[in-house]
């Protein structure tokens, strides 16, 4: 499994949020740039990054996520805001790993499809979901689409990967996240990243077990010193163990 250290931004600043919303963030008195420096030093292969100024269409942080990417020395996977192909075109070329799409695959799932064709496993499929349904817009819109059935007619593009976000699962719950996560990485043929599910590293050690889902955002628990990235990415590193029965 794979550990992605997570930044997100608002305002030029490192935030974690609370079931997705925006107007409370929790403000993280850390500068981005050597935040990302230190993820990398610890052993991290890839970052994530979300602009929430983006995301809400308030302006962006675009310039200190460039920042970050040339600071980084791993790959970064780049999200918040990104709506149009010009837009995946821009990042890719800014230095960007991989662009994560979500309200465009709600809106225009003809252009995401589109995305992945151009630039195969490089997109990433952000479904964000609040009781059962896939929002959009800065989790602001509920769509009519339920979540399974939603990423079911993306199987057939060569996406980078799926990242699932149970966007209404308290703080500190997992289990609701995790049978959320458990039946989509089932109905998928796209490696999985699941999103705030990881509060404790007893959280990372049952999505291991989780089957198809390759790896995890990990922001807010970082930020907070609930654990250290080092542990994490041993923890992810353990080979799976099954128990034996005689």
């Amino acid at each position: 499994m794979r550990i992605y250290p997570t930044i997100e931004l608002q305002r030029g600043r490192c935030v974690s949020l609370r079931r997705g919303r925006l107007e409370e963030p929790h403000l993280w008195h850390v500068d981005p740039v050597q935040k990302a420096r230190d993820f990398a030093d610890a052993g991290a292969e890839w970052l994530h990054v979300t602009d929430f100024d983006a995301l809400a269409g308030t302006g962006d942080n675009a310039e200190l996520v460039q920042r970050i990417i040339r600071a980084a020395r791993v790959p970064v996977q780049v999200g918040g805001g990104v709506r149009t192909l010009e837009g995946v075109a821009e990042w890719l070329d800014r230095g960007a790993g991989r662009v994560v799409l979500g309200t465009l695959g709600v809106t225009r799932p003809d252009l995401v499809k589109q995305a992945a064709k151009y630039h195969p496993d490089t997109i990433v499929l952000a479904v964000d979901v609040l009781d059962g349904s896939v929002t959009s817009h800065g989790w602001r819109e509920k769509s009519a689409f339920p979540a399974a059935g939603f990423i079911a007619g993306f199987d057939d593009d060569p996406l980078a990967a799926i990242l699932v976000t149970d966007i209404g699962a308290e703080v500190g719950d997992v289990e609701e996240p995790l049978a959320l996560v458990s039946e989509l990485a089932g109905l998928t043929r796209a490696p999985v990243i699941a999103s705030g599910m990881v509060h404790t590293l007893d959280d990372l050690a049952r999505l291991k077990y989780v089957p198809h889902v390759s790896g995890a955002l990990v922001g807010r628990a970082l930020f907070s010193k609930a654990f250290e990235l080092e542990e994490a990415l041993a923890l992810a590193a353990e080979p799976s163990r099954r128990a034996e029965f005689l």
